[in-house]
């Protein structure tokens, strides 16, 4: 990695930082600028405006997110592991996350989500389009489910619970939202054999 590249990973951290704490609105390139010690315009050297560097966050936490999906599916015993694994990271990040974040995302800055979504595959999508085709190489998942319908419906159901306006923060538990729609919509594709590894898993979940 090259000394620009280095840093604009220490700007996008700051931003990511700043993001998950206080939401994406309240944060303003001034706050980046400060909170990293920084001029606003060496940040405006790097990124045209607040919209610029919030697809690069998000870009750059997709790879991640990429990454970790592939790691966990290969070192987990079978998928459903994997699944209550990533179900486990997922809730305790939204747990660190500010709950404006997803409302702010969609109501002010819809036109970085519109971008994403030209630029490259929804990671949620990809890793459950993973999930499924190898839980039925495992027996685990019914051979009869259609991969991309589900792929997709997972995706969908993950930005769900997350959807602050759907399932306000403070009248729903994530635990909740996950054993009430993704454990229960899990049971549906299983098989006998997948449906015994959930009853083990989901006291722990």
């Amino acid at each position: 990695m090259s000394q620009s590249e280095e840093y604009d990973a220490r700007i996008l951290a700051g931003a990511a930082e700043l993001f998950r704490i206080y939401g994406i609105k309240a944060v303003t390139m001034d706050t980046i600028a400060n909170h990293l010690g920084i001029s606003k315009r060496t940040i405006y050297e790097r990124f045209k405006d607040k919209d610029e560097m919030l697809f690069a966050v998000l870009d750059s936490m997709i790879l991640k997110q990429k990454e970790k999906i592939d790691d966990i599916l290969h070192s987990s015993p079978n998928v459903i592991a994997a699944i209550f694994t990533l179900l486990t990271i997922g809730r305790e990040h939204a747990a660190s996350l500010n709950p404006l974040i997803s409302f702010d995302l969609r109501k002010y800055h819809n036109a970085v989500l519109l971008r994403m979504k030209e630029k490259c595959e929804d990671p949620n999508y990809e890793g459950s389009l993973k999930i499924i085709v190898k839980g039925k190489e495992q027996g685990l998942f019914r051979q009869d489910v259609n991969n991309e319908i589900v792929s997709r419906f997972i995706s969908e159901l993950s930005s769900m619970i997350t959807d602050s306006r759907l399932f306000p923060p403070e009248m729903f538990l994530q635990r909740d939202l996950m054993k009430n729609v993704i454990i229960n919509f899990l049971r549906g594709i299983s098989t006998e054999e997948g449906i015994k590894i959930i009853d083990k898993m989901e006291p722990g979940l």
